[in-house]
C-alpha cells in the first residue's frame, strides 16, 4: 500500500483534533443533560415514561436545558487544559443530577439553591438517610473524584492552539451560545413551553427540566415588584385596611399556642390504606368537635419553614422566587410583622419551641425577627428519646410549652412549638420491633413498611397531642390550641392517592376550653393566624386585620402582594417609609443554666446546678472544659476547674456543629 495513502487518514486527524472540542464538547453536553434528566424523572426507580415525555413533547424546553449547560462548558475553549475543564464541569452537573435524583426519593420537592444553604444541616441529617457503609461509600467516592481531577490537572493533555486562536474561537462559541440560547428561551416563552412562574415546583422540574428550574431557583428570589407599586396604591390598601369593621372585643387574657406538626396527616386521607386499628383517635376526636378544616400550605413533602412562615407572617411564600425560604434570605436580616408581635402588643409573653437544632432553616437569627422573646430548642432540652430514624420524639414538647406558659404568670402567653417525630425518609425494611400499627393495606406494596413506620410515628405523635391537651385542661387558664400539618409525608403520593385531590392540604384543628363556637372552613396557612385571632375580637397588625377584613375580595392576592413587596423589598409606605418593627432581644432557653456547686470525684469533677442539657459546656475562666452530660441538675468535667467557687464558673451551650448559641459568662 502506498505510505502516504496508509498515513492520510492519519494526518487529517492531527490536522483536525484541535478543533474536535467543536464537536466533542455538544456531545458531551447531551450525554450529561441525558444523566440528569434520567434522574429528574426518576427513571431508575418509576419507569421511562415522563423522561420520554419530556424529551420528545417539549422540544423547546429541552432546547434551552442543552444550550444553559452549554454555555458552562464552552469556557473550556478558551483554556489548554479543555479535558479537565470539562470533565470538572461534567462532574458538578452530573453530581448535581445525581443530588436531584436521591432527593427526589427521599422528599417531594427537588434539588435547589435553597439546599446549598444548608449543607451543615444537610450532613448533619446525613444518618437519618444513609448507613454507615453507604456513608464510607460516598466519603471514597468523593476523594477518588477529588484525585482523579487532579491528576488529570497535572497529567492530562493540553491543547497546542494558539492563546488568539483559543480566544476569538471561545468568543465566538459563547456568542452563538448565548444568541441561540436566547432565541430558545423567547420563544418557548411565546409558546409557552416555559415560564417562571412555579406553582408546584416538583412538576415545573419534570415539565421544564432540571438545569433551567435549578438556575431559577438561584436567579428568581424575592417578591416581584407589582406594577402599580407606588406610594398612593399602598396608602390607599392601609386606608381600607384601617377603616374596615373588624371585631374590638380583644380576649387578651386567653393563651395561645400553636403546634405545628411535622408531617402530619389522618392516615385515613390517603386512599388504599387500611391499618389494623385508627392510629390518630385524639386528633380525629377534635377534628369532630372544634374548628377544623383543610390547610393549604405552600410545599410538599420537604419545606417545613415556608408554611411556618405563612402561618407566623400572614405572608404567603408563593410570591417569592421558586424554591425560596424566606428564613434563608430576606427574613434574616429585617423584622416583619408576626402573630408574636402582634400578641405582644396586646401584652402577650412569646415563647418558641422546637425539639430539633436551633440553628436549622436559621430559627436562632429569624425567630428574633418575628418578635419571640424565648426560643426552647434541642439544645436547651434534657437528653431526649430517638425514633429508630434517628429524629427526636415529640412526647417532650408538652413539658416545655407548658413550662413556657408557666414562666410568665403575670402574662398570658404565646407559644410556637414544632414537632420533629414525623420526620421523613420512611424506612422501606422493618425497623420496628412489634409495632402498635400494622399496615393490612397499602396503596403501594413496595412501600409497605414505609408505611407502617410513618403511622407508628404518627400514633406517638397523637399521643402527645392527648397528653398536651390534656395538660392545658387541668391548667385554669382559659386557652385555645391550634394543631396543623406542616405538609404531606414522603410517600410517593400523588394528587389522586389524597382524599382532598390535593398534594398542598394538610389539615387544622382549633381547640378551645372555654366554648368557642366550632366553625369548620378551608383556609391557607397565611390566614390561619388571623383566623385564630378573629375568635377573640384581636385585630391588631395590619396584616392580621387585612386578612381579617379582606379574605374573598376581588383585589385579595394582589394586594397581598402589594402589602408583601412593600415592606420586605420597597419604600414601605405601609409604616411611613420606616420599620415599624425591630428585632426582639431573643433569649436562647426558658431558663438559664446556673452552676451551684462543685465536687470532687474519682473520675473528675461533678457540678452540679439547673437546666443542663447535652450540648453544654462547663467554661472557667474562659476557657471550655470537658464536659460529659450525666441530668439536668449535674454534669461530669474531666478537666480541673481551678476553683471550687460556683460562681467562677459560667455555662455556654455550644450546638453539634461548634455554634455558641449562649452564654452565662
Amino acid at each position: 500500500m502506498n505510505t502516504t495513502l496508509k498515513n492520510k487518514p492519519f494526518r487529517l486527524w492531527q490536522r483536525f483534533k484541535p478543533y474536535f472540542a467543536y464537536v466533542g464538547i455538544p456531545l458531551l453536553v447531551f450525554f450529561c443533560l441525558l444523566i440528569i434528566e434520567l434522574f429528574n424523572h426518576k427513571t431508575f426507580t418509576e419507569g421511562p415514561a415522563s423522561f420520554f415525555e419530556f424529551f420528545t413533547g417539549e422540544p423547546l424546553a429541552l432546547c434551552v436545558n442543552f444550550f444553559i449547560l452549554l454555555i458552562f462548558f464552552v469556557p473550556a475553549l478558551f483554556f489548554r487544559r479543555r479535558v479537565f475543564y470539562c470533565l470538572l464541569a461534567s462532574a458538578v452537573f452530573l453530581v448535581a443530577g445525581g443530588a436531584n435524583g436521591f432527593i427526589l426519593l427521599n422528599r417531594m420537592t427537588p434539588f435547589t439553591t435553597a439546599d446549598l444553604s444548608m449543607v451543615k444541616s444537610g450532613i448533619d441529617m446525613a444518618p437519618n438517610y444513609f448507613s454507615v457503609p453507604e456513608m464510607i461509600l460516598i466519603a471514597a467516592g468523593s476523594l477518588l473524584l477529588i484525585a482523579a481531577l487532579t491528576f488529570l490537572f497535572i497529567k492530562g493533555p493540553k491543547s497546542r492552539l494558539s492563546l488568539r486562536t483559543r480566544v476569538i474561537s471561545g468568543v465566538s462559541a459563547l456568542v452563538l451560545t448565548g444568541g441561540l440560547l436566547t432565541g430558545s428561551i423567547a420563544l418557548a416563552f411565546k409558546t409557552q413551553q416555559l415560564t417562571n412562574v412555579f406553582s408546584n415546583l416538583a412538576f415545573a422540574y419534570e415539565d421544564y427540566g432540571f438545569t433551567y428550574c435549578f438556575l431559577q431557583t438561584w436567579l428568581n428570589k424575592g417578591v416581584h415588584r407589582p406594577s402599580n407599586y407606588s406610594a398612593s396604591s399602598v396608602s390607599s390598601v392601609r386606608d381600607e385596611i384601617e377603616t374596615a369593621p373588624v371585631s374590638e372585643i380583644g380576649e387578651t387574657d386567653v393563651n395561645i399556642v400553636f403546634v405545628q406538626l411535622e408531617s402530619f396527616i389522618d392516615p385515613a386521607e390517603i386512599k388504599g390504606l387500611s391499618l389494623s386499628e385508627d392510629a390518630v383517635p385524639n386528633w380525629r376526636a377534635l377534628f369532630e368537635n372544634y374548628s377544623s378544616g383543610y390547610l393549604n400550605v405552600p410545599v410538599v413533602g420537604a419545606g417545613t419553614a415556608n408554611t411556618e412562615c405563612e402561618v407566623l407572617t400572614g405572608m404567603s411564600t408563593r410570591f417569592f422566587g421558586p424554591g425560596e425560604y424566606p428564613y434563608k434570605t430576606v427574613l434574616m436580616d429585617q423584622a416583619v410583622e408576626s402573630i408574636a408581635y402582634d400578641l405582644k402588643e396586646n401584652g402577650y409573653a412569646a415563647h418558641a419551641v422546637h425539639n430539633y437544632r436551633a440553628t436549622f432553616y436559621n430559627r436562632n437569627d429569624v425567630y428574633a425577627n418575628l418578635g419571640f422573646d424565648d426560643f426552647t430548642s434541642l439544645e436547651y432540652m434534657p437528653k431526649l428519646e430517638r425514633t429508630p430514624n434517628n429524629w427526636y420524639k415529640d412526647e417532650i414538647l408538652t413539658e416545655c410549652i407548658v413550662d413556657a406558659i408557666d414562666s410568665t404568670p403575670d402574662q398570658s402567653d404565646f407559644v410556637f412549638a414544632v414537632t420533629v417525630q414525623g420526620h421523613g425518609k420512611y424506612p422501606t425494611d422493618p425497623s420496628i420491633e412489634d409495632p402498635k400499627i400494622t399496615v393490612t393495606e397499602c396503596p403501594d406494596d413496595d412501600l409497605l413498611y414505609a408505611y407502617e413506620y410513618y403511622v407508628n410515628q404518627v400514633y406517638e405523635t397523637d399521643a402527645f397531642i392527648g397528653q398536651l391537651v390534656e395538660a392545658l385542661e387541668e391548667r385554669d387558664e382559659k386557652t385555645i390550641l391550634v394543631l396543623y400539618g406542616d405538609h404531606l409525608p414522603v410517600l410517593q403520593l400523588e394528587a389522586k392517592d389524597m382524599l382532598s385531590g390535593n398534594l398542598f392540604k394538610t389539615q387544622y384543628v382549633i381547640w378551645n376550653n372555654f366554648g368557642l363556637e366550632k366553625e369548620d372552613q378551608a383556609l391557607y396557612a397565611y390566614q390561619l393566624a388571623s383566623q385564630t385571632l378573629s375568635k377573640l375580637g384581636i385585630s391588631t397588625g395590619l396584616f392580621n386585620r387585612f386578612h381579617q377584613a379582606f379574605v374573598g375580595t376581588a383585589s385579595y392576592r394582589q394586594d397581598l402582594q402589594l402589602l408583601q413587596y412593600d415592606v420586605l423589598y420597597g419604600n414601605r409606605y405601609l409604616y411611613s417609609e420606616q420599620s415599624a418593627y425591630q428585632t426582639s432581644d431573643l433569649k436562647m432557653g426558658l431558663e438559664d443554666m446556673v452552676v451551684t456547686g462543685i465536687s470532687v470525684t474519682r473520675n473528675g469533677w461533678l457540678i452540679s446546678g439547673r437546666n443542663f442539657s447535652p450540648y453544654c459546656e462547663i467554661v472557667s475562666d474562659g476557657k471550655a472544659l470537658d464536659t460529659e452530660y450525666v441530668a439536668p441538675y449535674l454534669v461530669l468535667v474531666t478537666d480541673d476547674p481551678k476553683t471550687t467557687t460556683p460562681s467562677d464558673l459560667s455555662v455556654r451551650v455550644v450546638d453539634s456543629h461548634n455554634v455558641v448559641l449562649s452564654d452565662t459568662e
